[in-house]
Order: C-alpha cells, then sequence, then structure tokens
C-alpha cells in the first residue's frame, strides 16, 4: 500500500515538475517572441527618428542658409554684390533743367560695332543737351546717346573715355521664360539713391503701356512688378534670380504702392543691333485708334460682343484706310489669334513686321467678316 502510494506521489512529482517546465518553457518563448517583437517595433522607431533627425538637419540648414534673404543657392546680398558695380546713374541737362536716372552696363558685340554700352530709358535722355554717366566707385565720364526709339522707350549710350575697368557688363536673357509669380529685383538710383535694391514679384505679363513721348501708342508686351520703384529708378534693369536682365523698368502708377512696369528684355534683344547702330526700328503699323470693347459699350452699339477692340478712329495715309477699315469695326482677331483687348493687339503686332500680310477679323454692323492686309511702318514720333 505505501509502494502504491510512494508511485503515485511520484507521479504527480513528476507531472507537478513537467508542468512547471512547461509552464517556465512557454513563458521563456512568449518572452522571446515578445522581445523579438519589441526589438522590432524599436528597431522601426529608431530608423524613423533617424529619417526625422536627417530631414530636420537639412531644413535647419536650408533655413540656415537662406536667412530670409536667399533665393535658390544665392543670397541677395551675393547677388547684389555680382550687379551693384553694373548699374550706374545717368545725369542729363536740356531745356527744362537737370534729369536723373539710371543704366546698366551690357557689352555688345556686332559686325559694325563691338564694345560695352550703357543701356537705359528714351525718356531719362529726351531732350538732353550733356550727358554723364557715374560709376559705383564715384568716376563720372561724359556720355552720347548711340541709338534711340521712343516707342519702346529704349536708349542706348557710349561712355568713349572711361577705362576699360570700368565696364562690369550683365547678361540679357529672353524674358519669355518669365511667369507671373517669378522673383525680380529691380537695382537703380531713385530720387539719385546710388545703388538701391529692391524685390517683388512679376504681378503680370503682356500688358500694353500707352507712352505718352510716343504720341499714344502703347508698348508692348510690358512686366508689371510688384517690386517698389520710384522717379529715378527708370533705365535700370530687371533681374532674375540669377542675376540676368530680363526688363529695364520704365514707369509707375502714380500714388500707387507695389505697381510698377519694366520693358521686356526681349524688345532689347530685338533693338539692340538697331539701336547701337542710330538706326530707326521699324514697327508694323495699321493706322487706327480705338478703345475696348465693354459690355456696356455692347449694349449701346447693339451687338453681343463683349470683348476685341473698337476702332474709334481711322488714320489718313494709313493701311487702314487703305484696305477700308473703319470707326465702329471691333478687331476680334489677327490671324486667327483672338484679341481680348487693345493689350492683345499691340503686343500681336509687336511680333509683325512692316510690309508683312495679317488677316484681320473684324464684326462690322452685327456681322463677321475678314480683310487681308499689308502692315505699314508707324511713322517717326513727333
Amino acid at each position: 500500500m505505501y509502494d502504491e502510494y510512494d508511485n503515485r506521489s511520484n507521479n504527480l512529482s513528476l507531472i507537478t515538475v513537467a508542468v512547471i517546465v512547461i509552464i517556465v518553457v512557454a513563458s521563456i518563448v512568449v518572452n522571446i517572441n515578445t522581445y523579438q517583437l519589441f526589438s522590432r517595433t524599436l528597431k522601426n522607431l529608431e530608423n524613423k527618428v533617424a529619417t526625422l533627425q536627417t530631414q530636420i538637419s537639412a531644413l535647419t540648414d536650408a533655413l540656415g542658409n537662406y536667412n530670409q534673404t536667399s533665393i535658390g543657392n544665392l543670397s541677395l546680398s551675393e547677388l547684389y554684390n555680382n550687379v551693384k558695380d553694373s548699374v550706374v546713374l545717368i545725369r542729363g541737362f536740356g531745356a527744362d533743367g537737370a534729369v536723373a536716372g539710371s543704366g546698366f552696363v551690357y557689352n555688345y558685340s556686332s559686325d559694325t560695332f563691338s564694345g560695352p554700352i550703357v543701356i537705359t530709358n528714351y525718356h531719362v535722355v529726351e531732350g538732353t543737351t550733356s550727358l554723364s554717366v557715374t560709376f559705383t566707385n564715384g568716376h563720372a565720364y561724359a556720355a552720347k546717346i548711340l541709338g534711340s526709339d521712343v516707342y519702346v522707350d529704349l536708349a542706348v549710350l557710349s561712355v568713349d573715355d572711361a577705362p576699360p575697368e570700368e565696364f562690369k557688363p550683365l547678361s540679357i536673357v529672353s524674358s519669355t521664360v518669365l511667369k507671373v509669380g517669378d522673383f525680380v529685383i529691380a537695382v537703380g538710383n531713385p530720387y539719385e539713391l546710388v545703388g538701391s535694391m529692391t524685390t517683388g514679384i512679376v504681378s503680370q505679363l503682356g500688358r500694353a503701356i500707352p507712352e505718352s513721348l510716343a504720341g499714344g501708342y502703347s508698348i508692348a508686351n510690358v512686366i508689371q512688378i510688384s517690386a517698389p520703384i520710384n522717379p529715378g529708378n527708370s533705365g535700370g534693369p530687371l533681374l532674375n534670380s540669377k542675376g540676368q536682365v530680363v526688363g529695364v523698368t520704365f514707369a509707375i502708377i502714380e500714388n500707387s504702392t507695389g505697381v510698377g512696369f519694366a520693358i521686356p528684355s526681349d524688345t532689347i534683344i530685338r533693338e539692340i543691333a538697331w539701336l547701337a547702330k542710330g538706326d530707326v526700328y521699324p514697327h508694323s503699323w495699321i493706322g487706327v485708334k480705338g478703345i475696348d470693347m465693354t459690355y456696356e459699350l455692347a449694349l449701346e452699339m447693339g451687338t453681343s460682343t463683349t470683348y476685341g477692340w473698337l476702332i474709334v478712329e481711322v488714320m489718313p495715309n494709313s493701311p487702314a484706310e487703305r484696305y477700308d477699315l473703319n470707326a465702329e469695326d471691333i478687331i476680334i482677331a489677327l490671324n486667327d489669334t483672338q484679341i481680348i483687348s487693345g493689350d492683345d493687339l499691340s503686343n500681336y503686332l509687336e511680333y509683325t513686321s512692316p510690309n508683312q500680310t495679317i488677316i484681320i477679323k473684324i464684326e462690322r454692323d452685327s456681322s463677321e467678316t475678314t480683310i487681308s492686309l499689308v502692315l505699314g511702318t508707324r511713322p517717326p514720333s513727333s
């Protein structure tokens, strides 16, 4: 009996030990799995933290380089130092007294001319009998006008007595790459505060700004900018974020803040060969004056056309007169390009040439018709 009891006792002991062993082993296995799972989770967290630290470091470096005064890889102070010696102060004297404005150095080369020139606005030098150019180091030299175009408000000067080391030319690139919202920089001499820099964006492209000096003809494809400019900035360069010329500042809306205008660099590129030689650039000419169509005008005229350019005057001896354009005709297309306003008309004609034939679509008496017209040459400004 005792032997049977002892055997049962031993069996129970063995079972108890086995159960304990199983529990211990299971616990170890669970702990190992939990540890492995925890390790993987911890490793993932460490990787994420490391990635986040890398991103924060890169962002910190970028912000440090930016310092609220940088564009791309070039700080504004670096850009200014690169271009400031290329911008000059222009002073002139004429019948109306002293004038002052800005200009910039450009290195022009052709079969007939090679060397540095100064580009500025026509209205800066218009009517002057003597001119001088002053560099940022204070050295001033006599200047003369090589050529000018009142219709685009541009002039080219030579500074013959200045030594070569005075000239630090800027590069000019096409303004066609500009987009609304692009960052731009204006450098000039507002109120003769030499070497002033302002910044802004391209507010709009393709403006056509009437120029009183040019008899009311519009300067086409003008760049509207938010960079503050003032009297004296005229003729200074408008730069992109690389310090390249994309325009020439020339006008502001009086009593406005942040509404300025610049002549596009494509106009310089197109005309520089003419101006450097003193030749007159030939502008296309239809010979009409007009206004933009509006909803109110359409109601008054009894038409449903609320866009286009309404002719109000046909000039004598003009292509318009020869090809039977009339007052109250509404120009709605040139060569299948829709004309919404006078801006569109001026901008389109800017890229045509005298003696070129264009197809003008007009609305006349509520009916559409087309006229084939050979463009003339705009007469010299009075």
